[in-house]
């Protein structure tokens, strides 16, 4: 596996952990289809959250939460609505999350978790 995906998967997994930890239950992680991929689907409460796992090792290129713009956003609501459809789920309400991670060469991760980012 390349370093870079290492990590990626890494973060996600720290993100699914940290999630569980704050009670949602994880419906689906990795989920892919022709236009595009969701890092992590899950239910908090009758709460659909969609959230995007941003890890990096710096911020020498900025933030990890600033890589996901309106173009991101605008990408996973549409995606959001494909999974709801290809699930045949029907939620009262739509959550989009960013989990934003540095986790430097040594020392311990630093998770930001950002709650309802439009």
């Amino acid at each position: 596996m390349h370093p870079k995906d290492a990590l990626g998967r890494y973060g996600e997994d720290l993100a699914v952990e940290h999630l569980r930890r704050q009670g949602l239950r994880i419906l689906a992680r990795n989920w892919r289809c022709a236009t595009g991929e969701l890092d992590v689907v899950a239910r908090d409460g009758a709460v659909l959250v969609v959230c995007e796992v941003k890890t990096r090792r710096t911020t020498a290129y900025g933030s990890p939460a600033e890589a996901v713009g309106p173009r991101k956003l605008r990408r996973m609501r549409e995606l959001a609505l494909r999974w709801l459809d290809e699930q045949e789920v029907f939620v009262p309400e739509i959550r989009f999350d960013v989990i934003a991670i540095i986790q430097p060469i040594s020392g311990p991760a630093v998770l930001e978790h950002l709650r309802g980012v439009q």
